[in-house]
């Protein structure tokens, strides 16, 4: 039985990221953990994105090797609505996409995640998607990076936005297209209400918070697509007891489904300063104990 790999998003430090640490340090944490892989946000992390200068991807490369760090996967945007007046056309979302291609392996990653513009509250994407890929999946082959639109909360499995991501990889064939699985949508107790926040606010709008509840046997009808997986999470406490996300039955279910691919730490809790990191290395103990444990229990 192979092991999961171990990552760290970037997003997870990102409050703390240029106030009270700079990304050499946030490296630094993530190392800490024993994790190997990082995951950044495109414009947020990389100095002027789209085009950094040689110097900072010389020390980019240069502070992975001495960390022994690898790319993973970096998140990126294809805005569909410009302004009021314009959305993007197909070959507009595919010149992104490129672009985005392009930087991800200048930069040594292995995936990019597009967030395309939504037309509704259940996150459909916008439909000029499915031509925006297909126009880049012939570059995507030859940089070898794949393509991983997110399965998040409010979106389940069992959804058209899914299907239809899984009807595109059939028809084309493609082995670079897959979907990213957010680990938000087994969230099956509700989060804490956030400052202002009403329950009138929530229920019309934001009732997402208190979990969506996605079986995690649902992970067999997709877990053939899924290269890369969010572990996203909100708080664990010093018992390493998570107070949202079920892993004592996500963990044995990916380890059923044989999937080794990464699990990537995205932290979105209490945003105060230095708490990210303690949460990260809770969520890494969490699920390391969990994973040796599904091993024991079938070796």
């Amino acid at each position: 039985m192979s092991g999961f790999q171990y990552g760290v998003s970037l997003y997870s430090y990102t409050d703390d990221i240029g106030t009270v640490m700079g990304l050499d340090e946030a490296l630094e944490h993530v190392a800490d953990t024993g994790a190997t892989g990082i995951e950044i946000l495109s414009e947020s992390h990389i100095p002027a994105y789209p085009r950094p200068d040689t110097a900072w991807i010389d020390h980019w490369f240069a502070r992975l090797e001495r960390l022994k760090l690898v790319p993973t996967n970096m998140a990126c945007w294809v805005d569909t609505s410009i302004t009021l007046n314009h959305n993007r056309t197909e070959e507009e979302g595919a010149a992104q996409l490129a672009q985005d291609l392009r930087l991800a392996h200048l930069l040594g990653f292995r995936f990019i995640r597009p967030k395309f513009g939504v037309i509704d509250e259940e996150l459909t994407p916008h439909p000029i998607w499915r031509g925006a890929v297909e126009r880049v999946l012939d570059l995507a082959d030859e940089l070898d990076i794949t393509i991983i639109p997110e399965i998040h909360a409010p979106t389940p499995i069992r959804h058209p936005v899914t299907e239809a991501y899984v009807d595109f990889i059939q028809k084309t064939g493609t082995r670079h297209f897959g979907l990213l699985i957010d680990t938000g949508i087994f969230q099956d107790r509700p989060l804490p209400y956030w400052p202002g926040e009403t329950p009138e606010i929530r229920k019309a709008a934001l009732s997402f918070l208190d979990g969506i509840k996605v079986p995690v046997e649902h992970l067999a009808e997709v877990i053939d697509y899924v290269p890369f997986i969010q572990a996203k999470f909100h708080h664990i406490d010093e018992k390493l007891h998570d107070h949202h996300i079920p892993w004592d039955r996500i963990v044995p279910m990916l380890k059923k489904l044989n999937y080794n691919g990464y699990l990537s730490s995205e932290y979105e809790g209490v945003r105060d300063p230095w708490v990210a990191i303690e949460q990260v290395r809770r969520q890494h103990c969490l699920i390391r104990r969990l994973e040796r444990e599904t091993e024991l229990s079938h070796a």
